[in-house]
């Protein structure tokens, strides 16, 4: 679990070094986020898991904001205008009463943006960060991922980027979450599905019904926590049935066709289950550790291929650790 505060002592000073590092402000902020997996089904805006691929953001003081970028989306990671991290971070020093030292960025992204990975999660975390640092605002870590829901809505994708693995989450009152941070027991090797075209939260959110029966919660209830026993208790034989959703996935899937197939090969092929990554329109597939995982990327391309959906496929497992510096 991240201290925010224990990352400033991780370099010891001297006297000297303190009072001149205390005249010029505080120093450069290296932070690594990790991609977050929301919703997992059942636990629609309750649950997430921290996924190992990141967004890497090396900041400094400067005269004026610039930014380079490499990696996955570059384009949209060094663009100044309305870039997540810079409004954030420029919002929470204003709304503080701080002055706003230009920062300069430079930024590594593997995290696919607007595709239902935590991306926007990963970057207003980074802006809170850099305010709570560059600002001396000294916030709590519960401070921090509070801020980030209360942006976010809700408090999942916050909470599992901030400390990794398993996190279940609700937010309580304008700007409190409260979280429980889980580790999962045994090996869960993972699949994400990303297709080619981004989906906007509010229009997957758009097609969500007003009300649900008694019976569709129920169903949601009962799934959401056999899930967390299936990840606490290293059961896989829970997977397909704990991932059954009626609340947000099947009202979703015509916007996110990569779901109803690679549901298709649920029990099959080293498919565990399969899950709608946040709104969508990435899927992720829990995978038999038992069987390949090359062989069951294969098998599932295939089979995407089949059904003329392209999606580029990843490998990747639960992060057990979330940001760092």
């Amino acid at each position: 679990m991240p201290s925010f505060e224990r990352w400033s002592r991780q370099i010891k000073l001297t006297p000297m070094a303190k009072k001149k590092k205390s005249a010029r402000g505080p120093s450069r902020l290296r932070l690594t986020l990790p991609a977050t997996s929301a919703n997992l089904g059942p636990a629609f805006d309750a649950a997430a898991l921290a996924l190992d691929l990141y967004l890497t953001v090396d900041a400094r003081p400067a005269e004026e904001f610039s930014i380079a970028a490499t990696g996955r989306d570059r384009e949209i990671c060094q663009a100044i205008e309305n870039h997540l991290i810079l409004t954030t971070y420029r919002e929470v020093l204003s709304g503080e009463g701080k002055s706003v030292v230009p920062l300069v960025l430079r930024i590594d992204n593997d995290i696919p943006i607007g595709k239902g990975c935590g991306s926007s999660a990963a970057a207003r975390l980074a802006g809170i960060a850099l305010a709570n640092h560059f600002g001396r605002l000294r916030w709590t870590d519960a401070q921090i991922v509070g801020e980030a829901s209360r942006r976010e809505h809700h408090p999942d994708n916050a909470s599992a980027c901030w400390w990794g693995g398993l996190t279940v989450a609700r937010m309580s009152g304008y700007a409190e979450a409260q979280v429980a941070c889980v580790r999962p027991k045994g090996r869960w090797p993972l699949l994400l599905a990303i297709p080619e075209q981004s989906l906007a939260t509010e229009k997957a959110r758009a097609v969500l019904p007003a009300q649900y029966s008694r019976a569709d919660a129920v169903v949601n209830i009962q799934n959401s926590m056999l899930l967390l026993a299936a990840l606490t208790q290293g059961r896989h034989d829970f997977l397909s049935a704990s991932l059954e959703d009626r609340i947000h996935q099947p009202y979703r899937a015509p916007l996110c066709p990569l779901l109803p197939c690679l549901q298709e090969l649920t029990g099959t092929n080293g498919i565990l289950g399969v899950a709608l990554s946040g709104a969508g329109p990435s899927v992720l597939a829990f995978l038999d550790p038992e069987v390949s995982a090359l062989k069951t990327r294969e098998l599932a391309s295939a089979h995407l291929s089949g059904q003329q959906l392209p999606a580029e496929l990843l490998l990747t497992s639960i992060a057990r650790r979330g940001a760092r510096s």
